[in-house]
């Protein structure tokens, strides 16, 4: 079965109540007579809108039986940014799916807009998760993440502020922040690097990688002697990454 483009706009609304121009006339009148510092409360109406376009890819066998299928959300890099879909299958599972049609996971591809960076996008991403989970037959204690640079970061990023969505998670040639690295403990993590990497230095992965595990979590890292920025290759090419992802499962990740 063919990727399939789809844009999906996410709605997000808040409902809080204002204060009335009699309460708040009200209000400053006392704080005048009265003087000094006083506790009050702040409310207001917000309404947002969250929307991105992505690529989404279902094995070519999805609905012949009734089961719950693995997800992953994959997150591009710097360079495929923008609105031309066609950048996102570059690299990695969007480009893997276009000619391996029994690839085992769901994959959801979502395209970040040009000028824009993955850790500026996670209330977007985790409502296209909502979204996707909703809509499709999803094994939510399945549901992997992984991104090569600037959706390395973006992985390390989202995964740390929804470490309970995610089965495992691999980063590729990214970073993260190591004081967020509490949040990851229970989350299984690979992370792959090339030791010439000029562009993200392979102290970002080293870092996250030693953090998660001095707090007891179940993080590794492989690293390619002979690589620079592109450690995503060979990454996304080994059977066992996949073989690795498919054998964690939400509450229960202590392989």
């Amino acid at each position: 079965m063919k990727a399939t483009y789809l844009l999906c706009p996410v709605f997000v609304a808040l409902s809080l109540a204002g204060c009335t121009q009699m309460e708040k006339e009200e209000m400053t009148f006392e704080l005048i007579e009265r003087g000094g510092q006083h506790s009050q409360t702040f409310e207001e109406t917000v309404t947002k809108t969250l929307s991105c376009k992505y690529l989404l890819f279902m094995p070519e066998d999805y609905g012949e039986q009734e089961k719950d299928w693995p997800l992953m959300l994959f997150l591009h890099g710097a360079g495929e940014r923008g609105s031309d879909l066609q950048k996102v299958k570059v690299h990695g599972p969007p480009k893997i799916v276009e000619k391996q049609k029994d690839f085992p996971f769901i994959v959801v591809s979502p395209q970040c807009p040009e000028g824009d960076w993955w850790d500026e996008k996670l209330d977007v991403l985790t409502h296209l998760l909502d979204d996707i989970v909703a809509r499709y037959d999803v094994d939510t204690n399945r549901i992997y993440l992984t991104g090569l640079s600037m959706g390395g970061y973006g992985t390390w990023a989202l995964a740390s502020k929804y470490p309970d969505r995610f089965a495992a998670i691999a980063p590729i040639c990214g970073g993260g922040k190591r004081f967020m690295a509490y949040r990851l403990k229970d989350v299984p993590v690979w992370a792959f690097h090339g030791a010439k990497d000029s562009v993200v230095p392979l102290e970002e992965s080293e870092e996250m990688v030693e953090a998660i595990n001095a707090r007891g979590g179940n993080a590794k890292l492989t690293i390619y002697p002979d690589a620079g920025h592109d450690s995503w290759t060979k990454s996304y090419d080994n059977q066992e990454l996949y073989d690795w992802l498919l054998e964690h499962r939400r509450g229960n990740r202590t392989k």
